[in-house]
């Protein structure tokens, strides 16, 4: 290939549908959900309350995107390419769930929760810098100040489990 059509591949490689960045996102928000259902009984009582939170904070984000997708007024929006987001290998990959066992430790839940809030603070912070001003731009916005303020009480919670011997 010349350089000419290599750094057209490249563009066209480096862009998504937002129609299946929204897959990609539901399919992120069900698994985590999911995982954190499956996870609440088998985790000590310190943080099983966060795990269940976790859990619906997570059907919420699911709701938001599926909702989102069947809107026939966004149908022509959703079809628009957008840049995808360096981080969206992170947001990708946090598909795929860890096993942690019957009996996870507390720090080893934190610290995939953590990683994962991280991830999707990233991905939609990203997505919302690179939409056009409009409903799914407004969505990217809220759900990554929603991540962030996750991540930043999960670090809180993290802390006090972690450093201070317990919640």
């Amino acid at each position: 290939m010349t350089e000419g059509h290599q750094s057209s591949y490249e563009r066209l490689k480096s862009k998504s549908s937002l129609k299946d960045i929204l897959a990609v996102a539901i399919e992120f928000e069900r698994t985590a959900r999911d995982f954190y259902s499956d996870l609440a009984p088998k985790v000590s009582k310190n943080i099983r309350y966060l795990v269940e939170e976790l859990a619906e904070e997570e059907q919420e984000h699911y709701d938001l995107f599926t909702q989102l997708a069947k809107k026939p007024e966004i149908e022509t929006l959703i079809e628009a390419e957008v840049e995808t987001p360096a981080s969206d290998h992170k947001f990708s990959d946090c598909v795929h769930l860890p096993d942690l066992g019957e009996k996870p430790d507390d720090q080893a839940v934190l610290q995939y929760a953590l990683m994962r809030e991280h991830a999707a603070m990233e991905q939609y912070t990203a997505l919302a810098k690179s939409t056009k001003p409009g409903p799914i731009q407004a969505l990217f916005k809220y759900l990554a100040n929603e991540e962030t303020k996750h991540k930043n009480e999960l670090e809180k919670i993290y802390y006090e489990t972690v450093h201070s011997g317990g919640v």
